[in-house]
């Protein structure tokens, strides 16, 4: 009985400390500021490209962060990461890491693409200005599937920020962004 405590404890000593490393931004292990750069691009060009509606979402943003690739992991305890770039009519002017840990009943890996479409100045502004933004605090920020994304005109767009994924390769249930936190960072050239 003993035995098998230990060996649980030991086990989820172990998961947490791998999930808490695998979620802590590595600006020196972390891809370079170019080709962060060049990956946001591309993902948003593939969205565009899949999704074409979504451009009138990209032509009415204050700035669009970008993150080409995260992934995202676990076995009970699970977590996602991630590096982005933060697009301005197209060029980019800042870096960031998106990072989160979960627990609960969960087993799988993934990968997939986020984009995050700033409406208001004020909420591209606390981007800006927050030393580490949690997702769920701050602007309110909308997830939009494929076919709601479709019904998108200027009109309609009321929020500070909407959140789409795409991309998706993998399995694993859930693309949730709740309990996030994007964190600038400073890659090297």
């Amino acid at each position: 009985m003993r035995t098998a405590r230990t060996r649980r404890g030991f086990l989820i000593s172990a998961a947490s400390s791998a999930g808490a490393a695998f979620l802590l931004p590595r600006e020196a292990d972390a891809a370079s500021a170019r080709d962060i750069a060049q990956g946001a691009a591309n993902a948003l060009a593939r969205l565009y490209s899949d999704q074409p509606h979504m451009r009138t979402l990209g032509q009415q943003a204050k700035a669009i962060l970008v993150f080409p690739q995260i992934v995202k992991a676990g076995f009970l305890i699970g977590g996602q990461t991630g590096n982005g770039a933060l697009l301005v009519n197209g060029t980019a002017t800042g870096y960031y890491n998106i990072s989160a840990v979960s627990f609960g009943l969960q087993a799988g890996a993934q990968a997939f693409s986020y984009a995050l479409f700033f409406m208001t100045d004020s909420a591209l502004q606390y981007l800006k200005s927050s030393d580490g933004w949690s997702i769920g605090s701050g602007p309110s920020v909308v997830v939009l599937d494929k076919g709601a994304a479709a019904s998108i005109t200027s009109t309609t767009l009321t929020q500070d920020v909407y959140a789409v994924p795409f991309g998706q390769q993998g399995l694993m249930a859930g693309l949730s962004l709740e309990g996030s936190k994007i964190t600038r960072i400073h890659p090297g050239n």
